[in-house]
């Protein structure tokens, strides 16, 4: 669900059938994130090889990810900028938000999003794209090990789409991502970067649950995009500043 990498399915699951699996599977919401991570890393690694700049190769990275997952998390934020910042009500932010069409709000977090990204993963590859290509990773596990708490702990905001179709999953699915972000942070970073990022991540994905609250009530998807897209650019940054 999180990226276009073809996964089998079960040929005779309806809708009712698969939403329970979905709900759970949202331990494995930061192992798919890890995935990413590595295509992305691997994408630096090989312009780094070419003796592309820094920036360049930061830049390949971040689409690849964005390959990867179609712009799943990107369209998210897009349009929770454009939600929270244009709509007047409740009943409006939710109808912008599910507008096709962007406005400067959603204009501008895209661009943003990708400057911020792209510009600290530089500024690691710079010293070490080794150590890049593993803060990628990082960042792309981290931001998704938040998400099964918002979903658990949120009521929806919509009685339709894609949240609502994927269901709530229990206490115990989210905690599980909790500690793959958390296991995770200390395999890969050193001590004090692991404690950091997780702060980062963590404040990242809390401040935009506090805000969708406010805001319509609950979560949808495109709140959980907007929380994993800050959240990657919250780990980033704080890489970037001890690792750079």
């Amino acid at each position: 669900m999180l990226t276009r990498l073809p996964v089998p399915q079960p040929p005779a699951a309806g809708a009712s059938e698969m939403q329970a699996p979905l709900a759970r599977a949202s331990r494995c919401y930061p192992v798919v994130g890890a995935l990413i991570g590595a295509l992305g890393g691997l994408a630096l690694l090989a312009a780094d090889a070419l003796q592309l700049p820094a920036l360049i190769a930061a830049l390949l990275a971040v689409a690849a990810t964005i390959l990867a997952t179609g712009a799943l998390h990107e369209d998210g934020l897009a349009d929770v900028a454009d939600g929270f910042g244009g709509g007047r009500d409740r009943a409006r932010k939710l109808a912008i938000m599910r507008d096709s069409r962007i406005g400067s709000y959603g204009v501008l977090a895209l661009v943003f999003s990708v400057a911020l990204r792209s510009a600290a993963l530089a500024a690691i590859a710079a010293v070490d794209a080794g150590q890049a290509a593993i803060a990628l990773l990082a960042a792309q596990c981290l931001s998704r090990a938040g998400l099964g708490t918002i979903m658990a702990g949120l009521p929806g905001a919509r009685a339709d789409g894609l949240a609502a179709a994927v269901g709530r999953p229990r206490g115990a699915d989210a905690l599980a991502a909790a500690a793959v972000g958390v296991l995770a942070a200390v395999l890969l970073l050193p001590w004090h970067a692991a404690a950091l990022a997780l702060l980062g991540a963590a404040a990242a994905s809390a401040g935009v649950a506090v805000l969708a609250r406010r805001q319509i009530g609950g979560y949808t998807g495109d709140v959980l995009g907007a929380a994993q897209q800050l959240s990657e650019i919250a780990v980033l940054l704080v890489l970037a500043a001890l690792l750079a």
